[in-house]
């Protein structure tokens, strides 16, 4: 079975290295950048006759600071725009693994609170995630040999050795910082994690990164750099809930095991 893993592994990293794409497949990506861009389009052409030059994705806690000044009056005014631009732009970011969501994450602590703002993250964060799992399931496979081609032979490995138990391991990924979030959108299509484990394990999976930033972007003016986010302790419990996330899998493995001598 690892032969034939690498066999086809090595095979399609040799001829997908040249980011051979058919025809419907940029025109597939296209659309959907043309779709975002419609939509962003439409949000600003229903918000009121204003000085826009502030919209801008964030990139330094000042950018993050001076936008969220600019959009609270707004979010008052015109909730069902700012939500919808703020959905879209998330969204994006996320499907073309643009980086800045934890930007996108403190602000929404920032206008909306905690309880909204980390609904709000995770369903833009689970929809992203999901819209470039797809995107990734048509065009992606060139993109992730070129880009990770040592973690995704470490990530294909994994997955085929706990189908079992995927759901856990697959939380406990999502909840610690063993692999980035946009390698582990990218990469499982590519080494076959079934999207409702994919969606499932998302969703559960965020809500703790997603409470810590949110609730620090309630204080944003306190933070003086982006180190502040994530303290021992914060790192120390998602860590903890990770590993209580695979515990299932470690004790049926432990019991087999034990049956079997």
């Amino acid at each position: 079975m690892e032969e034939e893993v690498v066999g086809s592994t090595s095979s399609s990293s040799s001829s997908s290295s040249k980011f051979q794409l058919t025809f419907w497949e940029v025109t597939a990506a296209g659309g959907v950048v043309l779709g975002f861009m419609v939509g962003l389009l439409g949000v600003y052409l229903t918000m009121p006759a204003s000085d826009y030059s502030f919209l801008k994705l964030p990139r330094t806690l000042e950018d993050l600071q001076i936008l969220r000044d600019h959009l609270e009056s707004y979010a008052s005014d015109y909730t069902i725009q700012v939500l919808v631009g703020y959905c879209m732009v998330y969204i994006f970011m996320q499907t073309f693994m643009i980086p800045g969501t934890v930007f996108m994450s403190l602000l929404a602590g920032s206008l909306f609170g905690v309880l909204k703002g980390v609904a709000l993250v995770v369903f833009t964060a689970t929809a992203g995630a999901s819209s470039c799992y797809f995107l990734s399931k048509l065009i992606g496979r060139p993109l992730v040999f070129s880009l990770w081609p040592d973690k995704l032979f470490f990530f294909q490995a994994q997955v085929a050795r706990r189908r079992e138990g995927l759901l856990n391991y697959m939380l406990f990924l999502r909840v610690t910082p063993t692999l980035p979030n946009t390698f582990i959108n990218v990469a499982s299509p590519i080494v076959n994690v079934p999207y409702h484990i994919f969606f499932l394990a998302t969703v559960i999976g965020l809500i703790p990164a997603a409470y810590v930033t949110v609730r620090a972007g309630i204080a944003l003016g306190e933070l003086r750099s982006m180190g502040d986010l994530y303290d021992f302790q914060s790192i120390a419990t998602l860590f903890l809930i990770g590993l209580v996330s695979v515990t299932p899998t470690l004790m049926r493995k432990s019991k087999l095991q034990h049956s079997i001598s």
